[in-house]
């Protein structure tokens, strides 16, 4: 990921075994990670299980909030593609417990589709 894509709130797959490695301590037994996303410094994590969302806060980053989300408790959620003057895509969420949904936007050479899909797949079971 540019530091571009990152200063306009874009954001990139990583490598499994480097997120992997980083989220070790917040994984359930036998819980995989099936797809990672980074924003700068935030990450977004699909697991077989749930969502977790990263928040790196302060200057340095070293405070960390990490949110847990069941895949039970997203009750809709939408993908908007990018277009021809439009550079990114956009994945939004919403949750039972709240009437604004989580947004996270996608530098066009993503994928959009494939994220919804595994979305889709722990969503719709």
């Amino acid at each position: 990921m540019g530091l571009f894509d990152g200063l306009m709130g874009n954001a990139s797959e990583v490598k499994l075994d480097v997120i992997e490695s980083e989220v070790k301590d917040l994984l359930a037994k036998n819980e995989k990670v099936e797809q990672a996303y980074k924003l700068i410094r935030d990450m977004f994590v699909f697991t077989d299980k749930r969502l977790l969302l990263i928040d790196k806060q302060g200057v340095t980053g070293k405070k960390t909030e990490y949110h847990s989300i069941p895949y039970k408790s997203v009750v809709h959620f939408s993908i908007e593609t990018a277009g021809t003057f439009d550079f990114e895509a956009e994945l939004k969420i919403w949750l039972s417990n709240g009437a604004e949904p989580i947004e996270k936007k996608f530098n066009k050479t993503l994928n959009i589709y494939k994220i919804q899909s595994v979305l889709a797949d722990y969503v719709l079971k």
